[in-house]
């Protein structure tokens, strides 16, 4: 029985994942045309773990571009999405 509780949690997560990156494909270019991007690290339960990279990584805004970019984006793609959670 724990076995297949494991598996059906393995498969919400990858749903999830999927989704995130559906979502993240949506502002990727926004990103990238300052020469920056956007990569899941990964999905915990309900949190996604997100890392901007190239010249978002060291960018004076790039906490208004998590917060007000990335994480928009992910809240109304996602809903079930409690938390972004951003990592270096």
């Amino acid at each position: 029985m724990a076995d297949t509780q494991e598996k059906a949690r393995q498969r919400e997560i990858t749903e999830m994942e999927r989704k995130v990156e559906k979502a993240l494909d949506k502002i990727r270019p926004a990103l990238q045309m300052d020469g920056g991007d956007v990569e899941l690290v990964e999905v915990v339960g309900k949190s996604a773990k997100v890392r901007l990279m190239g010249m978002c990584a060291g960018c004076p805004s790039a906490q208004m571009t998590l917060l007000y970019g990335v994480e928009r984006v992910l809240r109304e793609e996602v809903p079930e999405l409690e938390q972004v959670i951003p990592v270096r």
